[in-house]
């Protein structure tokens, strides 16, 4: 019967996998973005074709439920408290908004067209998957990734649910599960309370040179998947065509997630809050010397603390 590992032995015998890590986080964050010589993929959204049949959301929680969190019950007592408990465990059919376990919603929004109609918009909502994500380069934890393809992730193994994903990027995209993930193993009542989920673009899948479950479940053909030109291309062309508006070409220095609307986003009129993202303008958030300053001073960190995980992960297999 195998035994498990004991917390002294993992931080004892951590402090040489973090060495090698710190040695080698050059070229572990060298791995984790899309080269330059390749351009990322991006999507492609027209809201105009949207019907909100939802087709896209009970998809992606199809193709994805395997990753969903299945958290232990009571919860550890968090110390100090002001790390909240966020459990949708028992809501996993909440459709309406982004859940831990619901990466993918509808959002509706009125607008009135240029020619005085009153029109309802349904938009497909989740992570807009920046260029220069500052959820990537802000996770002390290493557990936030680019691929090479320019799509990011959250590694839900090595994740300890501290949410600065969340605070960092724009949208508050990432939502967190409590009671799962690494912190149960380490420091149950000190470290995140769980761990973050968003989006991952099912990479898996685009791995296999399928594309993502939602695109292959639109019936109306609303999301395009392609290479970066190509598609910006495309945005463009089919802005012009229906005199219409970009939303993402610019926002937070670009991202891989682009919306093409009949009216202006700052005409729309739309629910925001929890898990409800807004349309506004976004200022390059990476740009800021501040947070610039920090993403330097944490990648060696978030390089070392990435393999400390990995290799918690790996001798907890084994055991």
């Amino acid at each position: 019967m195998s035994s498990p590992i004991s917390r002294r032995h993992f931080l004892k015998t951590s402090f040489f996998a973090a060495g090698t890590a710190i040695a080698g986080t050059s070229t572990a964050k060298a791995a984790s973005t899309f080269d330059a010589d390749k351009e990322p993929l991006v999507t492609l959204i027209d809201i105009s074709r949207c019907i909100g049949c939802e087709e896209c959301v009970y998809a992606c929680q199809d193709a994805n439920a395997h990753k969903f969190a299945d958290p232990k019950k009571p919860f550890p007592k968090m110390y100090p408290d002001r790390v909240p408990v966020e459990d949708w465990s028992d809501r996993r059919n909440v459709t309406d908004r982004l859940t831990p376990y619901n990466w993918l919603y509808i959002q509706y929004a009125s607008a009135t067209t240029k020619e005085g109609e009153k029109i309802t918009l349904t938009i497909p909502r989740r992570c807009m998957h920046c260029q220069n994500p500052p959820c990537v380069k802000l996770c002390p934890w290493g557990a936030a990734k680019q691929e090479k393809n320019g799509l990011s992730r959250i590694d839900s193994q090595i994740c300890l649910g501290g949410s600065k994903c969340k605070k960092a990027c724009p949208w508050d995209i990432p939502q967190r599960q409590t009671g799962t993930g690494l912190y149960l193993d380490l420091l149950p009542a000190f470290a995140g309370n769980g761990v973050m989920y968003k989006c991952d673009r099912c990479y898996q899948k685009i791995e296999k040179g399928e594309q993502p479950a939602c695109i292959e479940a639109c019936p109306e053909d609303v999301q395009t998947i392609g290479k970066r030109s190509d598609i910006i291309k495309k945005a463009k062309d089919l802005a012009k065509e229906m005199d219409g508006y970009i939303y993402g070409l610019d926002e937070n220095g670009g991202t891989n997630t682009i919306y093409v609307s009949p009216v202006p986003f700052d005409q729309l009129v739309y629910d925001t809050g929890e898990g409800k993202p807004h349309m506004h303008p976004v200022e390059d958030t990476m740009a800021a010397g501040s947070n610039l300053a920090i993403a330097m001073v944490i990648a060696p960190i978030a390089g070392a603390a990435a393999a400390v995980g990995k290799y918690y992960r790996q001798m907890k297999e084994e055991a």
